[in-house]
């Protein structure tokens, strides 16, 4: 019994700070009330796909960045207004794409079913199928019967979203602060297998790490010199791939490369820095396995303070609140 209520506490508390797990999202939510939901979006992603095989980094990313700043709730979809500036505007979004994709989507299930499917879903959703492209089968299970928040923030996207340079007692404290266990932390990092960083936050490990001129140590030494051939300066903005070898396919190349020390970030090689997470990171370079953890943990990390129930919207748009 006292178990039970300990139990029960330690749930609410989580719940109040604001990482409540799951709600009351389930298996085909819109089954009744908009039988091709999950159709539409997969049928609608897989165009933009074909056509831009850079789409699924991208799409992932987004969602990434909506779920560590108010839940999975579309709030980094939404545009600034004149009294507010809105989370996709500030410094760790700017570089986000494909909220044309989601508007596209969102377009098409307003004129089958309005009013019904979030722009939370289809994000979520949105970033499954655009992985899932390149394998023509789901990659991993989405919950659905999210709904959308009202308010979206710069300065709550800066405190939350995980910066490129963070140590790992950083990167743990945040994952942390949202519900995620160090694993996932590790297995989400692999999404790093596709996709590209931009020079200006790494670069700092090939010109002036310690502020003295001087490289990164952790970083592979050839793979420095290959680096700064691409990243003239600390403020070049030029794109690199983060797995040089396969950036377009999803697979665990990712750890290997972060094995050699060829991880592109400061916060990818601190995955290295702690031996539980470095042993995670080498058991994930088998690609079955890290496929399996890998759809456990974007389910997990999906869930992070869902909106249900009668909580938020359903956005007519997802760029702007209902009226």
């Amino acid at each position: 019994m006292k178990a039970n209520l300990l139990l029960l506490v330690s749930m609410v508390v989580l719940c109040v700070l604001g990482v409540c797990q799951g709600g009351s999202l389930r298996k085909k939510y819109y089954k009744s009330a908009c039988p091709l939901a999950e159709e539409i979006v997969q049928k609608v992603t897989w165009k933009h796909v074909s056509s831009n095989p850079n789409l699924p980094a991208k799409l992932i990313r987004m969602h990434f960045h909506d779920c560590f700043v108010r839940g999975c709730d579309g709030s980094v979809l939404l545009n600034s207004t004149a009294n507010s500036t809105a989370e996709k505007d500030a410094g760790p979004n700017l570089s986000l794409a494909g909220f044309d994709v989601i508007d596209d989507i969102k377009s098409q299930l307003e004129k089958t079913c309005p009013g019904v499917v979030s722009c939370a879903d289809i994000l979520a959703l949105a970033s499954r199928d655009s992985v899932s492209f390149q394998f023509k089968k789901p990659m991993w299970e989405v919950l659905t019967g999210r709904r959308d928040g009202k308010v979206s923030l710069a300065s709550e996207a800066l405190a939350n979203i995980p910066a490129p340079v963070f140590n790992f007692s950083s990167l743990k404290q945040r994952f942390a602060s949202k519900g995620l266990t160090v694993h996932d932390l590790v297995v989400l990092t692999g999404a790093h297998t596709i996709g590209v960083g931009h020079c200006n936050f790494f670069s700092n490990r090939l010109y002036n790490f310690t502020g003295k001129g001087d490289a990164d140590p952790s970083l592979d030494s050839t793979y420095a010199a290959l680096l700064k051939t691409k990243c003239r300066s600390l403020s070049d903005t030029t794109a690199v791939e983060m797995d040089p070898q396969s950036s377009r396919n999803f697979d665990s190349n990712y750890f290997a490369i972060l094995k050699q020390n060829k991880g592109l970030f400061q916060s990818d090689a601190a995955l290295l820095t702690n031996k539980g997470a470095r042993k995670i990171a080498l058991e994930l370079q088998d690609s079955a396995d890290f496929f399996t953890e890998f759809a456990q943990s974007m389910k997990r990390m999906g869930a992070i303070g869902v909106l249900t129930g009668s909580a938020g919207e359903i956005r007519k748009k997802c760029s702007i609140v209902n009226a």
